[in-house]
This record gives structure tokens, sequence and C-alpha cells, in this order.
């Protein structure tokens, strides 16, 4: 899709670091005043400090929905999740097996039981920065995570989902992490979405008998690391896994705080890894 945003590691870090703590989140520009007109914006500086701010990584996600984040994990750290996914998936895979066998399991898709209990390099991922930062900008900094789904997509015929979105338009603002575990191009189980499609003003949109049929659809080839940032409102899918090797992807799934879907309960197993009050927050076990 032309002009569609991807967004750096560096980018976020610009922005992040251009926040004024004291406008509850908000970008703000810091203009360069002189010496002489200490209360009134050089119009010069100023034009200056504008042409070198740092992009908006969420410009565009008000129209579209969505936003890459390119090497969102990467070097050692990228490793150590694959490693300990690739461990806890393998010590899972007889139990799908057999789950599969007796019809109690898909068989087009399988995720690791309780992902986040298995290893405790898992919980580091829910409030990592780079994907982090924006979810508390684009949730007033009241963002709480529900679950996650560390999720292995064998290569098939059909793909196991179809086009859907998770949640209606009067749930809270509900959102989602898509991490590539491994490199993702074509006809290898690539998320798709529907750019604009969260918007109330969106739709309808046709049952499709081939996913690449969808209208206005993109599709996101890109490499180990990338993370896909998406509102839960539009329409998404996960296209066809013809390749030779399953896709690998953590799906970390959030929501805006509300007093009537609070539930203290819900991430209480991991109480011992949750050892700070703003981790306490995020996971439901405070407010």
């Amino acid at each position: 899709m032309a002009g569609a945003r991807t967004c750096t590691i560096l980018d976020i870090m610009r922005v992040v670091a251009s926040i004024d703590p004291c406008q509850q989140g908000r970008q703000t520009v810091l203009y360069c005043f002189s010496k002489k007109h200490s209360r009134t914006p050089d119009p010069a500086q100023a034009k200056v400090s504008m042409s070198t701010a740092a992009p908006n990584p969420l410009a565009d996600w008000p129209r579209d929905g969505y936003l890459q984040l390119d090497d969102a994990l990467t070097g050692d750290y990228l490793a150590q999740v694959q490693t300990a996914f690739d461990r806890c998936a393998a010590a899972a895979k007889d139990q799908w097996l057999e789950g599969v066998a007796t019809g109690s399991a898909p068989a087009a898709f399988f995720d690791i039981p309780d992902p986040l209990a298995q290893d405790p390099l898992f919980v580091g991922l829910v409030d990592h920065p780079p994907w982090y930062s924006l979810l508390q900008e684009l949730m007033d900094g009241q963002t709480v995570f529900h679950f996650a789904q560390f999720r292995t997509v064998p290569p098939s015929p059909l793909s196991y989902v179809g086009w859907h979105f998770d949640v209606p338009r009067s749930n809270p603002l509900h959102l989602k992490i898509q991490l590539y575990l491994n490199d993702v191009g074509p006809d290898e189980g690539a998320f798709a979405y529907v750019p604009g499609s969260h918007l109330a003003t969106a739709g309808p949109y046709p049952c499709v008998d081939r996913l690449e049929d969808m209208p206005g659809h993109r599709t996101f080839y890109a490499r180990a690391g990338t993370a896909l940032l998406f509102n839960s409102y539009g329409m998404h899918t996960s296209m066809l896994n013809r390749g030779p090797t399953p896709r690998r992807s953590i799906i970390l799934i959030y929501e805006k705080f509300t007093a009537e879907r609070h539930d203290p309960n819900r991430c209480a197993r991991l109480a011992p890894q949750l050892t700070t009050p703003a981790r306490r927050r995020l996971f439901g076990l405070e407010r």
C-alpha cells in the first residue's frame, strides 16, 4: 500500500524523549528563545526547530489503525526469545498432537499453554518499551494487559481464520501486538489488515472466498523482530502459509482500563514476577 508508514525504534526513542511529563504524555515541540525576547519565540529559530523535529510515529494511526515497528526486537534479545519460544513449544508439542488426534485441539495452529508462566523472559515482552510507550500514549496511560498467544502456524492449504474483527466498537479500546519471530514473506502466513477498517464509518466488507480478494487490505512481509501494533476493531487475518516452515509469532493483547471490566485475578498467577507497582498495574493486580 503506497504511503504506508513504518516506524523504526530510533523514531520512537526520539518521540519518547520529547514527551513533556507535565502535559500528560502528549508530545510537545520545544522552541529556542532568544535572550532578548525571553517570552517570545524567535520565528527563525522556531522554524528550524519544527523542521528538525522527530516524525511522530502515530501520525497516521487515526486514519489507518496500525503501525509497523521495524526492529522492535534485535540481536541477543531476539535470539533469547526465539530460543525460549522454541523450547516451550517443543515441550508442549506432544500434548497438542494428542489434542489434534482426539479433536480437542485445532490442527491449523498451535499455542503454547499459559506462555507467560513458562519463562520469566516472556513477561518482559509485555511492557517492552518500543511498543509499550505507544500503547500508553494511545490509551492515555490506562493500559491493561489481558493475555498472550504464543502461536505457531504450520504450512497448510487453508488459513486457520478468515477476515474478522476481535471486538465490537462498544468494547473499550482494544489493541494488539503481533511480533514476528521468523522472517515472513509471501505465502508464509503473514499478518494482514484492512487500513481504516477500525473506523465507525468503515464497511461493510464482503465475505470473500480467497483472503487476497479482500478490498484494500495490506499484507505485512517483514523480518524477525518486527512488531505490528493494530486496533482490534479493524478487519484482519493470517494469510496462507504455503511455505516450508511454520510461522512463529507472539500476540500480546491489551485494553484500556475500565472499572467494569477490571479483573484482578486474570494474571494473579504471575504475581511473583510482577515486582514493581507499574507492572502490577499493567497486569491488573492493582489500580
